[in-house]
């Protein structure tokens, strides 16, 4: 019996950011608010049914203007999960929160929102990642 495969191949046109940081999503999601004169929104967390496998619950805040949209997702699932890798982005695993920026302009310019973070003292270290260069980066499609 012949099988067929669907290759889908997504475009990603948004900067990612990967922050190390220990405190909480809600402190964090604050500090961002304060520091970059944001106003980041608790929304609804964002459910993955892996079918038989088991679920990720993502907790995310989002900032939206007419122009651009940022959002902070925390990486691994908020509900204790059975998968081996409960992570939105498994292969960047070792960042605790994912910073997604759509039409960044201006303070959420890429390079000046990177500065902006790294300033932070609840981050730890910020780095940029190049969403279409990821393994997982259909999980970015919501």
């Amino acid at each position: 019996m012949k099988t067929f495969t669907l290759e889908c191949d997504y475009d990603c046109d948004f900067d990612l950011f990967g922050v190390v940081s220990s405190s909480r999503d809600h402190k964090l999601a604050w500090a961002l608010n304060q520091a970059l004169r944001l106003r980041l929104v608790k929304q609804q967390d964002i459910i993955y049914d892996l079918l038989n496998r088991g679920r990720l619950v993502i907790s995310n805040y989002l900032h939206a203007t007419e122009t651009a949209t940022l959002r902070l997702l925390r990486n691994r699932s908020v509900d204790p999960s059975p998968l081996k890798k409960p992570f939105l982005a498994p292969d960047i695993k070792e960042y605790d929160y994912l910073i997604q920026v759509t039409n960044g302009t201006g303070s959420l310019d890429a390079d000046a929102l990177m500065e902006q973070l790294a300033a932070l003292p609840l981050v730890q270290y910020v780095c940029r990642f190049d969403p279409n260069a990821l393994k997982f980066k259909e999980n970015f499609q919501f």
